[in-house]
């Protein structure tokens, strides 16, 4: 746990929130792109999306929230490598266990309900 207090810091004014403007712009202007050159190669085509977005992820970058988020993705890379992955052993265990699971419960709602379908019928007048 952090045991510092994590004050909001300011949206970074409106510098900021022209530069995300500007953003949303390039990839919106990237989709429209797309679809305004249909004759081209679509490999251009995805080519100029790919830079649209980069080109909107890196103004976006140079803004207070863009750079909260990469240090968010830092702090959650650090946190990533510290999980204890399970082996393979270990894997197909629960993988079993599940499926083994899965199975018995089908089984007990397939009963059920034609035990329910059962009752209506005799309840309501149309069993055999």
């Amino acid at each position: 746990m952090n045991t510092k207090a994590e004050s909001p810091q300011a949206g970074g004014g409106a510098l900021d929130t022209a530069k995300l403007a500007l953003a949303g712009l390039l990839v919106v202007g990237g989709v429209a792109g797309y679809y305004y050159f249909e004759e081209s190669s679509i490999l251009l085509r995805v080519i100029g999306v790919i830079v649209a977005v980069a080109l909107a992820l890196l103004v976006t970058f140079q803004t207070a929230r863009g750079r909260d988020l990469w240090h968010f993705i830092q702090g959650s890379r650090v946190e990533l490598r510290k999980v204890v992955w399970p082996n393979r052993q270990e894997t197909l265990q629960t993988t079993l266990t599940v499926m083994v699971f899965v199975l018995i419960l089908g089984v007990f709602f397939w009963l059920l309900d034609l035990g329910l379908l059962w009752v209506t019928r005799m309840v309501t007048g149309q069993g055999a």
